[in-house]
């Protein structure tokens, strides 16, 4: 054909061209994109692909999400019933179509023909008036479907967007409403039943059209036999089975975490990595211990468990099973409230790394006042002098406010700040040292992943101590996949190491004695095999129990309270939250292992035994402990002392009043009089330095101290019930206790004691000088002021 002959063909056929090319941009422009805008219902799968729960789509409408793939039972099932032909067709089936047409034309019956890729076109087009020229405009747009999608993605469209009865959208969807399980685990029955339903969905009302329904799948059913896709036996029995009905609910094994991610992504699919078999003993667990609880009107609980190595969240329950009046919705997993003593193990670990602690160094445990906060132990007791694990393990208040005071707040601060520990967004100053009892808030899931990230530094670094880094870890994860997520939408939180590996180790270690604690309290009940690091925490005015604590697989936060914040007595760490921490310890996988000692990261030191600290020469007894390098930069043992006594030992001498080839030198255990005035009471082996010889001087040393009032501490005068004055009660500590005391107050003689150096006195509100002199002439003065309560 010549060029000319072409443009002559061209000009004579210019209009039907003209036609046939905007007929071509048309059916190449005739589907829009996307092609469904219908919204989803968000999804929540279990690691293992198992539906957690699910949240119904903006329209009201369960439609879950497409599946990666029609489960093939499906597929015979609906090509069968639907569309022999649909893997051969090109969008339309003229055969089916002339036997439709046909049809409706000699038969009061109205029949469709339409293909399964029409049947998509027209759900995509809901709400049309269905006519012939709408039937035109689906053929044409079915061609155009073919042509830019697999047969297998037609398919899947179907499967996802086909109606199932009442507000059921979709072969996922019906599946779990009409029989309680994920489409690919259906039976050839129950696939039948659902594979008829889309074309008339109002089957599926229970009461009516059963017959018809029964009748439809049953010949489906026959004709997967006859063309041999199930057996006679399989055919016979899937006859027998129950047709859909009433909807069955939708599983709820972890509602709060469904809420939570459906804010964070709604209708997507999100396969999480919560492990259901854990998910459901932790539901099982909570409902068990929240029936206990609410005895004592404490109705809700929440629980974290993440897996140390991987990093995942493996189980969350958000709340108790309670009601509507006691806020069962609110997910306290995410939510911050005042963490109690759970900050003390990152203070210890800190102190281990700079090494101002050693793990046993001896720490004060006296009344304490530091611009008049006056912090107290639980029990109101003081020991004068306490190991540092002791303490920890023991969550005694006044060694650790003294300690942080030591070790400065805003280091500390910093040092929860590098860790990402969310809630704490004020000032340091906004805390001050109440910030180590419980006066700073986070949330459970940031405190649980805060310990994991200790235990996982530990893993890290024992695998392969040349290749660790402190400086940041992976993110924490409670996503597996999702498909339509941005990957930064998957991940949750990261939190970089600020201490080293040892100074975890040591604390991990210590924390793990909380397991078997030789005190009061009462731990009988946790006789465990497996080994846990572990802490409590009780907030201010009994408003919120903690228990937190690491194996080497999982880490376990436990919160127990109200939701409102109203305190109870019974919501304390040890009996609120730890109960429900060992079940769900006793609930995971047993291991007896422990964590690997990280070699690399610690030094051998010697130790005096009796106080924790780097051995002096004076110190008799010694021991070597592992403790982070730093430690061997820490200070020697003050408290063990050489001192010169007399030939029978029995007063201490010095070279003024004493012959010197009589002298005696002996190595003695002592602790500063404040110290030692509680310590003795709680070590009764304890012994006091023996007294100078009279006549001999001190030589400086002060062998008394006020013990109550302390410096800057005013003297407020106690009322009893019948708003009468009570006497002060004035302390002093001496290094003889039976020395006798005289006591001034403004030079006027008020008193004297021996042995128990306590006078009670009751002065005018005014200001004061307060003398006590001993029997060798020493004097201590301190100014006080006295007001009112």
């Amino acid at each position: 054909m010549t060029r000319t002959s072409i443009i002559q063909f061209l000009k004579s056929h210019k209009v039907k061209l003209i036609i046939l090319a905007g007929f071509f941009m048309y059916w190449l422009f005739s589907l829009p994109s996307p092609l469904f805008e219908d919204p989803h219902a968000t999804v929540v799968e279990s690691a293992e692909g198992e539906l957690l729960g699910a949240r119904i789509a903006g329209d009201g409408q369960w439609r879950f999400p497409a599946l990666d793939s029609v489960p093939v039972k499906f597929e015979k099932c609906i090509l069968l019933f639907e569309d022999e032909y649909f893997y051969t067709h090109p969008g339309f089936n003229p055969v089916a179509m002339g036997k439709a047409i046909w049809g409706n034309i000699t038969t009061d019956k109205r029949r469709g023909g339409s293909t399964i890729t029409q049947q998509v076109i027209r759900l995509s087009r809901k709400g049309t008036e269905r006519s012939y020229m709408e039937k035109l405009v689906e053929l044409i747009k079915a061609t155009r479907l073919e042509a830019g999608y697999a047969k297998e993605e037609i398919l899947n469209m179907y499967a996802t967007y086909a109606p199932f009865g009442g507000n059921v959208v979709g072969l996922e969807t019906a599946a779990w409403r009409y029989f309680g399980l994920p489409a690919g685990q259906l039976s050839w029955g129950q696939m039948a039943a659902l594979a008829v339903l889309p074309n008339n969905p109002s089957m599926v009302r229970p009461g009516k059209n059963e017959v018809t329904l029964s009748r439809k799948r049953n010949e489906l059913l026959k004709k997967l036999w006859k063309t041999g896709e199930i057996d006679k036996t399989t055919y016979e029995l899937s006859l027998l089975e129950k047709l859909p009905g009433k909807p069955y609910p939708l599983p709820q094994l972890a509602p709060h975490l469904v809420e939570r991610i459906k804010q964070e992504s709604e209708g997507k699919r999100i396969q999480t990595t919560i492990k259901a078999p854990l998910q459901r003993s932790l539901n099982r667990l909570a409902k068990e211990h929240y029936g206990q609880l609410k005895q004592n009107e404490i109705y809700n609980l929440a629980m974290v468990v993440i897996d140390v190595n991987t990093k995942e969240v493996v189980g969350y329950v958000g709340n108790a099973p309670t009601d509507a009046a006691h806020q069962k919705d609110v997910d306290i997993v995410t939510k911050s409230r005042s963490i109690g003593s759970t900050l003390k193990p990152f203070l210890y670990a800190g102190m281990l790394d700079e090494g101002m602690l050693l793990p046993k160094t001896l720490v004060a445990d006296i009344p304490t006042s530091i611009n008049n906060y006056q912090p107290q132990n639980f029990n109101n007791e003081y020991s004068g002098a306490v190991a540092a694990d002791v303490a920890l393990a023991r969550s005694l208040n006044v060694p650790a406010v003294r300690l942080l005071r030591q070790y400065g707040l805003d280091k500390f601060y910093g040092n929860l700040k590098e860790m990402n520990l969310g809630g704490i967004n004020k000032p340091a100053s906004h805390y001050g040292l109440a910030m180590i009892l419980g006066g700073a808030e986070s949330s459970l899931f940031e405190l649980t992943k805060t310990y994991a990230g200790m235990a996982n530094t530990l893993h890290t670094f024992n695998k392969s101590s040349s290749e660790y880094s402190a400086s940041s870890f992976e993110d924490y994860t409670l996503r597996k996949r999702c498909a339509t997520c941005d990957k930064n939408e998957e991940s949750l939180h990261s939190e970089p190491s600020v201490f080293s590996a040892g100074a975890i180790y040591n604390t991990l270690e210590t924390l793990r004695t909380v397991n078997r604690p030789n005190g009061e309290e009462n731990w009988q009940f946790y006789e465990d095999a497996q080994p846990i690091a572990w802490k409590t925490g009780t907030s201010f005015g009994f408003k919120d129990a903690w228990a937190v604590g690491v194996t080497p697989q999982y880490a376990i936060g436990v919160w127990v309270g109200n939701a409102d914040g109203e305190g109870r007595p019974g919501i304390t760490g040890i009996q609120a939250a730890a109960p429900l921490f060992f079940d769900i310890l006793r609930s995971l996988p047993m291991s007896a292992n422990w964590f690997d000692t990280p070699y690399d990261a610690l030094d051998e030191i010697n130790v005096c035994t009796k106080s924790g600290m780097k051995a002096s020469v004076y110190c008799p007894l010694t021991e070597s402990i592992l403790a982070p390098v730093a430690g061997e930069h820490s200070a020697a043992c003050p408290y063990h002392k050489q001192v010169y006594v007399d030939h029978s030992e029995t007063y201490r001498v010095n070279s003024d009043c004493y012959e010197l080839d009589k002298m005696k030198s002996k190595n003695y255990f002592a602790l500063p009089a404040s110290l030692a005035f509680y310590y003795s009471g709680k070590y009764p082996d304890y012994k006091e330095l023996p007294p100078y010889l009279p006549n001999c001087g001190f030589s400086g040393e002060q062998p008394m101290v006020f013990i109550y009032p302390k410096n800057n501490e005013g003297v407020i005068l106690p009322k009893n019930f019948d708003s009468a004055i009570n006497d002060v009660v004035l302390k002093v500590a001496h290094r003889n206790p039976e020395t006798k005391l005289f006591w001034y107050l403004d030079n006027n003689f008020i008193g004297s004691t021996e042995v128990f150096h306590e006078l009670a006195i009751a002065p005018e509100v005014g200001n004061y000088t307060l003398t006590v002199v001993d029997a060798q002439g020493n004097e201590i003065k301190k100014q006080i002021e006295i007001s009112r309560g």
